[in-house]
């Protein structure tokens, strides 16, 4: 949709869009980035091309800002930071308005282990475990700079329910759906299916546990991107 937009503001010109990354169906973006490259002349005026950009682009998308970067700039490789939020909540079958934005769990869960286990993430670890069909020549070393589960305080609506929790984790990268698979884990913990151990142990280097639950794509944000 981003492509078809630019290659309709861009009256034809040769161009090239690259993002920071790629996120599943039914995943939003608070704030993302993408990189344009143009394979003549640079914009005349950056200023209205962003705005006449945002007056044709779908109503769910919106240009926050827009700047020039030389040649040397990777959108993919210098990202300092991503933070990503995975929204949630439990015990019933809410609102239907919920489904975009949250993943509903009908079982009761045990919060305080699932905040528990999510501080097990933070740090350096192997999340080869977390990792949709990971090979033996991927890189799974990585570090978590943050992870906090903790009681929503950030969205609001009149038809969420009375609690929500929500995922904070923020990291330089992230394998793929290895979000999603550290919240199935927590989710799988909360109802008594693992314990902390497993999740522990899970992160060590040479395991063979196998977390296969991966929570669904609706619940996830990518909250922000740093360079």
């Amino acid at each position: 949709m981003i492509d078809r937009t630019l290659k309709f503001v861009l009256e034809g010109r040769r161009f090239k869009s690259l993002g920071t990354g790629r996120t599943d169906a039914m995943v939003s973006a608070e704030e993302t980035a993408i990189e344009l490259f143009l394979y003549k002349e640079p914009l005349e005026d950056m200023d209205a091309f962003l705005k006449l950009f945002n007056h044709n682009l779908p109503q769910d998308i919106r240009a926050l800002s827009i700047e020039a970067v030389d040649q040397s700039f990777n959108i993919i490789q210098d990202v300092k930071r991503k933070e990503y939020h995975y929204l949630f909540a439990f015990g019933d079958k809410f609102h239907p308005f919920c489904a975009p934005f949250m993943t509903t769990i009908l079982d009761p869960l045990d919060i305080e282990l699932m905040q528990q286990g999510a501080r097990l993430f933070q740090g350096e670890h192997d999340f080869k475990s977390y990792c949709y069909k990971s090979t033996d020549e991927g890189e799974y070393i990585r570090t978590i700079e943050y992870c906090e589960l903790a009681e929503n305080q950030d969205m609001s609506a009149s038809f969420f329910p009375e609690k929500t929790y929500v995922l904070k984790v923020s990291g330089k990268g992230f394998g793929r759906h290895q979000i999603r698979l550290m919240m199935g884990a927590l989710i799988s913990l909360g109802k008594g299916e693992i314990n902390l151990n497993t999740i522990e142990n899970s992160l060590k280097t040479g395991n063979t546990i196998d977390l296969n639950y991966i929570a669904p794509a609706s619940g996830l944000i990518l909250k922000a991107v740093n360079f």
